[in-house]
């Protein structure tokens, strides 16, 4: 077989282009919208300055930004913001707990069934929301068992990737590979077409990461551990009603149960009181003392005080529905290295900063240093609120709520929106109308019944994401209206050439894994799809096999923690190195890509 002949300068300059996207989303410095906004411009722009005449005519520019209208692109951001009405109403809530009660029993058997939870979870919705609502129940069920979280939080969020590939709405990667597919003429796949080779290649995945993966990993310090060491500082506001008014301090300490350490008695606004045990309690004191989280749960509940964040009478909270919560500054937070004065938490979050925790050292809220502090990365803060902006927080993604103890959100419209969901899905299998359209008309009902609220959605939706499938949307047509897929496809088969058919589809697959956990997982899974087609074209094969072998390759993201952005997530959450994720990665990207191989060559007869 002869090299393939050069094509023509557009094809070229387009597979140049392609060459400097990968690049450029691969750079951790550069923002992905802004690397795949350059994309997208300078392909619009370059076909305008130079026009191309391809063999249906002239190409139009302006087609280029036919991927803001693309089914495929409206079916994520809808299904974007069903999984957000999922976890605003809390619909998973009996799953979490139901896993978080297991935990106390069995954390081996536990383990085993939050990986097929995960999995079977992220193979209907975005991963993300998912991993969000494990961890801080992963995170207090290794603490209360005296384990490491280290060996459980990767493991977990390995699994939500491989669930994902298994239906054709699982990931924002199968709806590209499953729409370009059908752009360029091959039969559309249903929900489920592949869920069976994806079923047994998850079974041998989750047995690994079940048995093997967790004793790969070494012990980490993850930024959470240690609770029921940490001590913090607050204030116990007595009230005016309170039965303690007019008795001593030594029967507030009987009552607490003597184990409560009292440092002072603040008494109108500026005047502190040394704790003598005969010193009278009047209402409106504030007892300052030093405790671990849930003994100042319990003194707030045995002396029926409130706990505020400082002695000024300006910070008591009121009366109602108030919770603490336990959060931590992760790495990729936009908070860290704010003041704690600039992070502005009551305003953002509604919420009283009680204490920081950080590096073994507490700094009050009574003290002026704290608003002075820059907020780093593993610094824990000790935060007061109520219920629904504790929640808010969890939503949120600046910090990361550690107290296991939090209620996960509840409403009386989660069985709706549950209910909604499996409609959405429903439709969507059963071929009553396109995924796009059925995610549409789920949102509609969503926000109409108040499941989710237009700023809610609108916080569910991720400008990067937008982008980056946009931009390789672009990318994908260009390459193949120039023949730029076309040539790729032809020295592919040469470099392979003398290889069976089998082979050759196995080294897709291991391309567009290497590809996936370099760059964008999406862009892989745009730009992989013609060229898989053009390869079975050329070898006057079936397409499918071969435009699985893109769609399951460009899922592996085991093995880099930029590869996707749980992986991110769970690096900071539980204090994981990059080699943590090529450790255990490679085996689960080897192991997949053997499975699905055989699979499909089995199933194809290849």
């Amino acid at each position: 077989m002869d090299f393939p002949q050069v094509p023509n300068m557009h094809a070229l300059v387009m597979l140049v282009m392609t060459g400097v996207a990968l690049f450029l989303f691969s750079r951790e410095k550069i923002h992905l919208e802004s690397s795949s906004l350059a994309i997208l411009v300078m392909v619009v722009v370059g076909f305008q300055l130079f026009p191309f005449e391809g063999l249906r005519g002239t190409v139009e520019p302006m087609t280029f930004f036919y991927g803001f209208g693309h089914e495929a692109l409206i079916a994520v951001c809808a299904l974007m913001i069903a999984g957000e009405a999922l976890v605003r109403t809390g619909a998973l809530e009996p799953v979490a707990r139901r896993l978080a009660r297991l935990w106390k029993r069995s954390p081996k058997i536990a383990l085993l069934l939050t990986l097929i939870v995960g999995a079977f979870l992220s193979a209907f919705m975005n991963n993300t929301p998912i991993v969000v609502l494990m961890l801080p129940m992963l995170i207090g069920a290794a603490v209360r068992s005296n384990r490491s979280s280290s060996g459980v939080l990767l493991p977990m969020g390995l699994a939500t990737l491989i669930g994902g590939m298994g239906t054709t709405i699982g990931t924002s990667t199968n709806l590209l590979v499953v729409s370009v597919a059908a752009d360029m003429g091959m039969e559309r796949f249903a929900m489920f077409d592949f869920m069976l080779p994806v079923a047994m290649a998850a079974s041998v995945a989750i047995l690994y990461l079940w048995l093997v993966a967790p004793h790969l990993i070494p012990q980490r310090t993850p930024p959470m551990d240690d609770f029921s060491n940490r001590e913090f500082e607050a204030h116990l506001l007595i009230p005016h009603d309170n039965p303690l008014v007019g008795k001593t301090l030594a029967n507030l300490i009987h009552k607490a149960g003597d184990g409560i350490h009292v440092k002072r008695i603040f008494r109108d606004e500026h005047l502190f009181i040394s704790p003598l045990p005969d010193v009278v309690i009047r209402g409106g004191d504030k007892i300052q003392v030093s405790a671990t989280v849930e003994m100042l749960k319990e003194y707030q509940a045995l002396l029926g005080a409130m706990l505020t964040a400082g002695p000024d009478p300006s910070h008591v909270s009121l009366e109602g529905d108030f919770q603490l919560a336990e959060v931590v500054v992760t790495g990729g937070s936009q908070l860290r290295g704010l003041r704690v004065a600039d992070a502005r938490l009551e305003d953002r979050y509604g919420l009283d900063l009680l204490a920081v925790h950080c590096g073994g050292d507490v700094v009050s809220a009574s003290t002026a240093e704290l608003n002075r502090r820059q907020l780093q990365a593993s610094d824990v803060l000790l935060v007061q609120g109520r219920s629904e902006n504790i929640r808010t927080l969890k939503l949120g993604g600046e910090l990361l709520v550690l107290d296991n103890t939090t209620d996960l959100p509840h409403t009386e419209r989660a069985p709706l929106a549950l209910f909604i969901m499996v409609m959405i899905v429903a439709l969507a299998a059963f071929g009553v109308m396109p995924i796009a359209m059925s995610a549409m008309l789920g949102c509609l009902v969503l926000i109409g019944t108040g499941c989710i609220r237009w700023q809610q959605a609108s916080h569910a939706l991720s400008a990067q994401v937008i982008m980056i499938i946009v931009a390789s949307l672009a990318l994908g047509s260009a390459l193949m209206k120039t023949g730029g897929a076309e040539y790729l496809a032809q020295v592919f088969l040469y470099l392979s050439s003398g290889l069976s058919p089998a082979w050759i589809l196995a080294f897709l697959m291991l391309l567009m894994a290497i590809l996936t956990n370099i760059v964008s997982n999406n862009a892989a899974a745009v730009i992989g799809t013609p060229i898989a087609i053009s390869i079975a074209q050329e070898l006057g094969l079936p397409l499918e096999p071969f435009v699985l072998a893109v769609l399951f390759g460009a899922n592996l993201s085991f093995v880099t923690p930029m590869a996707y952005k749980t992986n991110l997530l769970v690096m900071n959450a539980g204090g994981y190195k990059f080699n943590d994720f090529v450790r255990v990665g490679t085996p689960l990207t080897l192991l997949m890509w053997v499975v699905l191989s055989a699979v499909l060559t089995f199933a194809y007869q290849l």
